[in-house]
Order: structure tokens, then C-alpha cells, then sequence
């Protein structure tokens, strides 16, 4: 049998175990690799036999840099760092109510959606901060207070409040005793609220 012969029969049974394409090609090296990752995942989904504990995975490195690059808690200036931020945040979002760019501002889009939304994200946020603190995670109380104050900022601006108004109301209980402020509330307001009994 001459060379050429033996080479035909050679791709011939090649081709019948399947390591040849139609066309008398190889398959190119790496072709099994996908299947080899899909196997290999399937494998780590397996349930553990009883007993057995799981090992924590790790997330990848990118992700843990990327939350740690969104996630990282807000440190200002020093100077920055005080109550008067809360007047700048109020014309921040009135600026956005007025402007009314709800695809771009998410305290005009929050505010188009009404009242009643505004108020159940108020709402939310005191209860994630609520959780937070009897927790007794500290970061998590001053992110969550943070967020608290915002959405609270949110309802001032919705309801046409200034923050000079609230100021003015901290400033008028100065010096006088909670039990008799609260003592002095007209009834409707206890009344509102389904209770008679004070805190």
C-alpha cells in the first residue's frame, strides 16, 4: 500500500471517530474548554453530602474594587462637615423640583410620583436606620442617617417647607421641658396619631 493510500485511510478513520470536521479538518485545540467550564461549574453547584461544611468563595478581585470605590463612606472637608449642609442640600433638591429633569435627578423623579411616595421613602429610610442602630452597627447608623435626612429634605421641599422654618421651631423649644411642650400639643394631634398616652 503506497503512502498516499495509508494517509486516505488514516484521515478515513479519523473522520469516523469524530476528531476530523466534514471536510477532513482538525478540530482547533481549546475547542473542549467551554465544556470543560460548564463542567466544572455544574460540579460546584452539586449539594454538599451531610456534614460537610461549605467553603465561603470569595467575590472576584474587580468586584470587591469596584465596591469599594461606590460603597466607600463619604468623607468631607472638615469645613464641609457641618449642619449647614443641610440648607445646601435643600436648594440642591428644590433646584431639581424647579427644574423638573426627572431623567436625570432622582429627587425630581421622586417628587413627580407624589406625595404619598415621598412619604414611604421617608418612611423606609427611618426604618433601615431604625434596624441600624439596634444593630449597634455605627457605620450603617450614619449612612442610613444620611439617607434619613435626604428623603427628609425631600418631604420639606415637596410640602413647600423651608429648612429656616424647622430651624425656627428647634430654636422656639430651647429651654422648655419636653413633658410640658408635648403637654401643651393641641389633642388633635394626639388624637391623629390613634393615642392619648405621651412617650
Amino acid at each position: 500500500m503506497g503512502k498516499d493510500a495509508k494517509r486516505r485511510k488514516k484521515r478515513q478513520a479519523n473522520g469516523a471517530t469524530g476528531s476530523t470536521g466534514a471536510a477532513g479538518r482538525a478540530k482547533p485545540r481549546g475547542a473542549t474548554a467551554p465544556k470543560r467550564k460548564r463542567k466544572a461549574a455544574a460540579a460546584a453547584a452539586l449539594p454538599l453530602p451531610p456534614g460537610v461544611p461549605a467553603l465561603p468563595v470569595p467575590p472576584p478581585e474587580g468586584t470587591l474594587l469596584a465596591e469599594g470605590r461606590h460603597l466607600a463612606p463619604y468623607e468631607p472637608p472638615p469645613s464641609a462637615a457641618t449642619a449647614a449642609i443641610l440648607d445646601s442640600l435643600w436648594q440642591t433638591v428644590e433646584a431639581r423640583r424647579v427644574q423638573g429633569d426627572v431623567a436625570r435627578s432622582h429627587s425630581a423623579r421622586l417628587i413627580a410620583r407624589g406625595t404619598a411616595k415621598v412619604a414611604q421613602k421617608l418612611g423606609e429610610e427611618a426604618v433601615e436606620c431604625v434596624i441600624e442602630a439596634t444593630q449597634g452597627h455605627r457605620e450603617g447608623t450614619v449612612m442610613e442617617s444620611a439617607d434619613l435626612l435626604y428623603h427628609l429634605v425631600v418631604v420639606w421641599v415637596n410640602a413647600g417647607i423651608r429648612p429656616e422654618e424647622v430651624w425656627a421651631e428647634l430654636a422656639r423649644r430651647q429651654g422648655i421641658s419636653g413633658i410640658a411642650e408635648k403637654a401643651a400639643r393641641p389633642q388633635g394631634i394626639l388624637e391623629s396619631a390613634g393615642t392619648r398616652k405621651l412617650p
